[in-house]
């Protein structure tokens, strides 16, 4: 069975930069797409950034110019990565990977938590 594991998550201070790992097991993940999203108690769930299938990167706002997601592959594992700079207060989030199969099937990870002091 497809599993998700998160690790990366941390606290850091404004300004700082901290790196996201998820790793996607358990088959292969080359026809789905990856997904890096964001919760934090006063908002909705969000995307933060995001690799389709075959590649295509798309950021959300606030995440553009600070936030790098990259993707590796296996034969039976995908790790999706993202870096991130310049973080600031309001990045303070859970922060939840995810993959979504060619049949538009969604699934989480549990999630890992940030938290940037000013």
């Amino acid at each position: 069975q497809a599993q998700l594991v998160e690790s990366g998550g941390g606290s850091v201070q404004a300004g700082g930069a901290l790196r996201l790992s998820c790793v996607a097991s358990g088959r292969g993940f080359s026809s789905d797409d990856m997904a890096w999203y964001r919760q934090s108690p006063e908002k909705e769930r969000e995307l933060v950034a995001s690799i389709s299938s075959v590649g295509a990167l798309r950021y959300a706002n606030a995440a553009q110019g600070r936030f790098t997601a990259s993707r590796d592959y296996t034969p039976n594992t995908s790790t999706l990565h993202l870096e991130m700079d310049s973080l600031q207060p309001e990045d303070t989030a859970m922060y939840y990977c995810s993959f979504t199969t060619s049949s538009l099937s969604l699934h989480w990870g549990q999630g890992t938590p940030v938290t940037v002091s000013s």
